[in-house]
């Protein structure tokens, strides 16, 4: 975790539990170790990538926010790590964005956490569900989505091997789901597999078999085949329009799918802002310049945009400053 002199050097990580639709979310709670007896904080729900669990990028970026000055929750979705729920590793779009509701429930509960100050930060495939729930769910006062995975139809078969490779996985995804749904097992491939040519992910691949960067413990490279019908057809694109909340966005040329970023940020109607910088999309999940330099940006804008009632807000933003 990088550090400068005007940050915490020593937030605390507090496990956690919480309830979610039948299914007991594990997280960990960041707390600044600098603050105030009876001080009431912000609050950042914090996501990681699609299929991934908290320890390969959302605990690190709870940690910064608290370095920070905020109190920061990461956990792992349902079906995903420590956290309960079957059938397990289900990608699924409509679970995560109720997931990110129901951890919103969870952080305005904490003693020491301001509830009229909460704010959601979202890396990679995340960013769609967050913004899903953000349209629907007001108590979430401000966005910043890193390295956002942002599509809609054209971007998903430019990634997956125009129509034909789009309809073979939807094909197998309404053949899993209907063995499923007719009692049998779920059927998985690999998220991350460069020999195996079903793995889920098209890129990325050394950072998710690399047991030093993202194959950590308890994430098991599975991908269920079902969930093929729900994120083929997932548009977060089209949900940026109806977002009404101050939006960062902090991605990179050399990451993925950056054209996604730039029409979801041209398509936002409130207060937004876009931070290119560099880096591939893998340095924004565990580098520490790179991490460092995202959590530093997001942290400023929630400090502007969750301030204490009263507080001046400043302008809306505007503007895509490199």
């Amino acid at each position: 975790m990088t550090q400068s002199p005007d940050q915490d050097p020593a937030p605390s990580a507090e496990p956690v539990r919480s309830p979610a639709d039948g299914a007991d979310l594990v997280g960990n709670l960041y707390h600044p170790s600098l603050r105030a007896a009876g001080q009431r904080l912000p609050a950042v729900v914090v996501s990681g990538t699609w299929t991934s669990v908290k320890e390969q990028m959302a605990d690190r970026y709870a940690a910064e926010l608290a370095c920070r000055g905020l109190i920061a929750l990461s956990f792992d979705f349902t079906g995903l790590g420590l956290s309960g729920g079957q059938p397990r590793e289900v990608e699924s779009a409509a679970v995560k964005a109720r997931d990110i509701h129901a951890s919103v429930s969870f952080l305005q509960a904490q003693p020491g956490v301001d509830p009229g100050r909460i704010g959601a930060l979202a890396i990679c495939a995340s960013a769609g569900y967050t913004v899903v729930n953000a349209v629907a769910d007001p108590r979430v006062r401000a966005l910043a989505l890193v390295a956002p995975w942002l599509h809609g139809a054209a971007i998903v078969q430019q990634v997956y091997g125009g129509p034909d490779g789009v309809e073979e996985r939807l094909r197998a995804g309404r053949e899993a789901r209907d063995r499923y749904e007719r009692g049998g097992s779920a059927e998985y491939v690999p998220v991350a597999d460069p020999d195996d040519p079903r793995a889920a992910i098209p890129m990325a691949v050394d950072f998710y078999l690399d047991p030093n960067r993202g194959a950590v413990p308890g994430w098991p490279n599975r991908f269920a085949v079902m969930v093929w019908t729900e994120w083929l057809h997932f548009d977060p694109i089209a949900l940026a329009a109806p977002v009404a909340v101050p939006t960062l966005i902090v991605h990179s040329e050399q990451a993925a799918v950056p054209d996604g970023a730039r029409r979801f940020y041209e398509s936002l109607a409130c207060g937004k802002q876009i931070v290119w910088t560099g880096g591939t999309q893998t340095d924004f999940y565990d580098q520490p310049a790179t991490v460092g330099h995202a959590a530093g940006r997001a942290a400023a804008h929630f400090a502007r945009h969750l301030a204490a009632a009263g507080a001046a807000a400043g302008p809306a933003m505007q503007g895509a400053p490199r």
